[in-house]
């Protein structure tokens, strides 16, 4: 039998409140039969600092803010809900940004650790973890936050303190006269600024899904603290 999707269960009462084509899309639970592919043009992608590019580089956490930037980047991205090694609800997403160097990957695992609660593993090694927030705008929008990091290196668990921390905001929506979905993510450093962002619209749809995720889905290590 399908699970309810981890998004519906966090909302409640709220995900009637979204927009009727943002609930089709986080609709698919574990056991749904269903993951979602999208693909679009997004006009931002990237760290928009140059400066702060090669640090990127030196940050121990790989397929998560790669040190590009540009305009008019091709963007697709593949959803599959499912549970992790320890049976806890997730779905997991794949993102890919055609850059001219070639693509760089933003890839996550989002959790639902305890009742009510999201946890979002970013990266390869799904080292990043971070609180993720949801509201529901009086526009049937959804709203993300995620305003608590911490980097897992090894047995090691280390809470991001605020000077190194970045919060990111998401938001995504259906746009009606452009017959597609709209997605603004910004990652914001208290110092600094918008250090990460990406802004665009995408088309998507729901395909067919056995329930395991394919090869190049799976991350190279799973996590379990939070």
């Amino acid at each position: 039998m399908a699970s309810a999707s981890i998004y519906r269960q966090v909302l409640g009462a709220d995900y009637a409140r979204l927009q009727p084509e943002l609930q089709d899309y986080f609709d698919p639970g574990e056991g749904a039969g269903q993951y979602g592919a999208g693909s679009g043009i997004f006009a931002r992608a990237g760290c928009p600092r140059p400066w702060l590019r090669p640090l990127l580089r030196l940050v121990p956490v790989s397929n998560a803010f790669f040190p590009d930037y540009g305009t008019e980047v091709p963007f697709t991205i593949r959803n599959y809900p499912h549970r992790d090694p320890w049976g806890r609800q997730a779905l997991t997403a794949v993102r890919s940004f055609g850059f001219p160097a070639g693509p760089r990957i933003f890839e996550d695992t989002t959790v639902l650790t305890a009742p009510g609660v999201l946890t979002d593993y970013l990266g390869r090694q799904r080292n990043l973890a971070t609180n993720l927030v949801l509201q529901v705008t009086d526009e049937g929008h959804l709203r993300m936050n995620s305003p608590a990091s911490r980097l897992f290196l090894g047995p090691l668990r280390l809470p991001l303190p605020g000077f190194a921390a970045a919060e990111a905001h998401v938001e995504q929506w259906w746009d009606e006269a452009a017959g597609s979905f709209r997605i603004r993510t910004q990652v914001i450093q208290r110092q600094l600024g918008t250090v990460f962002e990406y802004d665009g619209m995408f088309h998507y749809a729901l395909r067919p899904f056995d329930g395991v995720l394919p090869g190049d889905v799976e991350p190279d290590r799973w996590e379990h603290r939070v």
